[in-house]
């Protein structure tokens, strides 16, 4: 009887999906600054920190104003020509540029919008996925599931048939035995549409600074 064993050691990326059009504000929200950089950059320097060795950025809307306004570092970046038909169209395009490399074992998947995910996060899921054989590893945030999620090889050729913009997120709805969680006691990190939830965040990471030195 044949059986198969995860690698003693897994090389892991990540993809930040940032192709979608901003919804309530005229200006790409990629571009909204956060920390004095573009809100993109600061979320692709941020993944970049992750225990992952590549990271690629897929973009879509106003590709032309993200590309000459934001450093992406050493991170790979590719255009989704077809960002409009939703968001499981930019996760078909990060999953094929790592499919095309067999020493890919597994990806975290961000979304370019949701800065301040926890330190420790990144490394539970990647932890947590080479401990079960669940292809799906997903954070949950007080009884919420939330991102960035961890998607083992075997999963990636189901995740590109999806369409539409409900993502992985309804697959794993759909199919519960797919999916291992991990608990977090903190909120779900805050998706970012306007400058005012910029505020809104920045606000609250101070809070939470001041918070944790009171202590």
């Amino acid at each position: 009887m044949s059986r198969s064993y995860r690698r003693s050691v897994n090389s892991n990326a990540a993809i930040v999906l940032a192709a979608e059009s901003s919804q309530r504000v005229e200006s790409p929200k990629q571009l909204l600054d956060l920390n004095d950089r573009p809100l993109l950059e600061q979320v692709v320097a941020d993944v970049m920190t992750w225990p992952v060795d590549s990271v690629v950025v897929v973009i879509g809307a106003c590709v032309d104003a993200i590309l000459e306004a934001v450093d992406f570092g050493e991170a790979l970046v590719a255009i989704d020509e077809s960002w409009e038909v939703g968001l499981a169209s930019s996760l078909r395009v990060g999953l094929d540029v790592l499919a095309r490399d067999p020493k890919w074992d597994g990806a975290l998947v961000a979304l370019g919008d949701q800065p301040a995910i926890p330190e420790a996060v990144p490394g539970r899921l990647i932890a947590a996925a080479a401990e079960t054989r669940r292809p799906a590893t997903v954070p949950v945030y007080r009884y919420q599931r939330g991102n960035p999620m961890f998607f083992d090889r075997s999963l990636w050729p189901r995740l590109m048939t999806l369409t539409g913009d409900g993502g992985a997120a309804t697959l794993l709805a759909s199919h519960p035995e797919l999916v291992e969680e991990v608990r977090f006691p903190e909120l779900p990190p805050r998706r970012i549409e306007t400058a005012e939830d910029v505020a809104d965040l920045i606000a609250a990471m101070r809070h939470d600074t001041g918070r944790a030195a009171s202590h």
